[in-house]
This record gives C-alpha cells, sequence and structure tokens, in this order.
C-alpha cells in the first residue's frame, strides 16, 4: 500500500475496537508473566485469548512469523520469538501484540520489569514510555511525522539513551503496515502532514547503549548491538485536531501490575 489509507469515523471505531483487544490481551500477559515461565506459554496464553475473543491473532503467519506475540527479553530490541527461554528475576520483557478483528487491525506493545531490574533498566522504561507520550501529544492535524520523531529523539538522547534508526512506526488498521512511516527520530516540520483520518502506530525503540542493531539470520530476531538493554513501548493512534485520539490503552495492563504488588 504504497499511499496512505484515509480511515472513516466508522472504521476507526473497529480500529479502536482491536485496539482494545490487543491491550486486553497484553492485560492477560501481564497477569501470569513472571520469573520461572517460558515466553512460549505467553504466547499460548494469548493466542487462545485472541481466538476466544472473535479475533486472529495479526503476527501469526505474517510473511512466515509462526508465533502470535513477538517478545524480545532484555537486548531484543523486537521481533523476538516466544521460546523455551525461561523468564528471569531482573528481565525486561518487551511483548508486542497485534490482532485482527472484523477485518482491522490493532496493534500494542509494553514492556513488563520483572521483579525488582537495576535503576538501568528502569530508567530506560519510564524514559521510553515517556517517549511515546511525548511522541502522541504531537500526533495533531497540522503536525508532521518529523515533529514526533523529533520529540521522541530529543528526550531518550537527552536522557543518554540511543533511539533506533532501522525500525520506525507505521500506519495501521486495514494492513497491519501502512503509509506513512513513523521515524523515532526526525526533524521538526519533516515529513508527510498528519490529517484527519490517519491511524498510527507510534512505537519508539530505546537502546540503553548504541542506537544500532544487529539483524539475526533468522530473519526476525533484532538486537541491539552492544548488547545491552532495550525497551519498547507502542499505541494506536488516530489524529484528530487538537488532541490525539489513543485507539488502545495501558490502564488495564497497569491495574493488574498494580494488583500484584
Amino acid at each position: 500500500m504504497s499511499k496512505i489509507y484515509y480511515k472513516s469515523l466508522e472504521e476507526i471505531e473497529l480500529i479502536r475496537e482491536s485496539s482494545m483487544l490487543v491491550s486486553k490481551t497484553l492485560a492477560e500477559v501481564a497477569k501470569v508473566i513472571k520469573a520461572g515461565m517460558t515466553t512460549l506459554a505467553l504466547d499460548k496464553l494469548a493466542y487462545e485469548f485472541i481466538n476466544d475473543n472473535g479475533a486472529i491473532p495479526a503476527f501469526l503467519n505474517y510473511n512466515g512469523f509462526p508465533n502470535s506475540l513477538c517478545i524480545s527479553p532484555n537486548e531484543q530490541v523486537v521481533h523476538g520469538f516466544p521460546s523455551e527461554y525461561i523468564i528471569q528475576e531482573g528481565d525486561l520483557i518487551s511483548v508486542d501484540c497485534g490482532v485482527i478483528k472484523n477485518n482491522y487491525f490493532g496493534d500494542s506493545a509494553y514492556t513488563f520489569s520483572i521483579g525488582e531490574v537495576d535503576d538501568e533498566k528502569q530508567k530506560l522504561v519510564e524514559v521510553t514510555k515517556h517517549c511515546l507520550e511525548l511522541g502522541i501529544e504531537k500526533a495533531v492535524v497540522g503536525m508532521r511525522t518529523g515533529d514526533i520523531g523529533f520529540a521522541i529523539q530529543q528526550y531518550a538522547e537527552g536522557n543518554g539513551f540511543g533511539v533506533v534508526r532501522e525500525l520506525v512506526g507505521h500506519g495501521v488498521g486495514v494492513k497491519l503496515h501502512e503509509k506513512p512511516e513513523v521515524p523515532n527520530y526526525g526533524k521538526r516540520g519533516a515529513g508527510p502532514k498528519l490529517e484527519e483520518g490517519m491511524v498510527i502506530a507510534i512505537e519508539p525503540m530505546i537502546n540503553t547503549g548504541v542506537a544500532g542493531v544487529k539483524f539475526h539470520n533468522d530473519g526476525w530476531t533484532v538486537t541491539s548491538k552492544d548488547n545491552k538493554p532495550s525497551a519498547h513501548f507502542e499505541h494506536t493512534v488516530a489524529i484528530r485536531k487538537g488532541k490525539a485520539d489513543v485507539l488502545s490503552t495501558f490502564s488495564m495492563i497497569e491495574k493488574v501490575l498494580q494488583q500484584k504488588k
């Protein structure tokens, strides 16, 4: 899809429904994720939950991807395969989820801190999440994709972290990946103009150390070049006048995590 697909209000509501199911799925993950379990167990749970809710996992068989979730521990940036990897105390586990419901896509990601994480990891998670919030503030009519990227880059680099450049956010809704690309770096006033009817996935991928990444031979896994931890947060967002309309939510996830404390 080379041109931007503008959505009607009805379509945006269907994308919201899909995005909320993604959020609910991530909240189900939040209920069980802990040290000692495999990432594959989380994938199985998500597959069943999405199917039970009348939807299809968007990632499953997408360009040959074999799972329902992308699960990326520690130095993995994104697109990690769920596996027999046993989650450890102190891990950062990034979980990315997409669903197709009523032929529309939703997409969101959350990085979970397992037990007590060290100060550097804690700061990385907080900064990456705030990067997403700053990007969303710019996702309004009249701004450009460069304004989103600039806000994210300035805050991440100002905190001493690296902003991944090889992977970007994207349009979403009718397909999993649409135009425009939404980089997490850029210049103010550059890039495609944001207009009503656009729905985008904003997804900062921030590394503790250098910005560079390594692409692995499996065709999917991406790790930080220096093998230092990375974090990833993502929301599906509809462009509106004055204030972005965030179609996914972290509130359900955070309510569960609060109750587990």
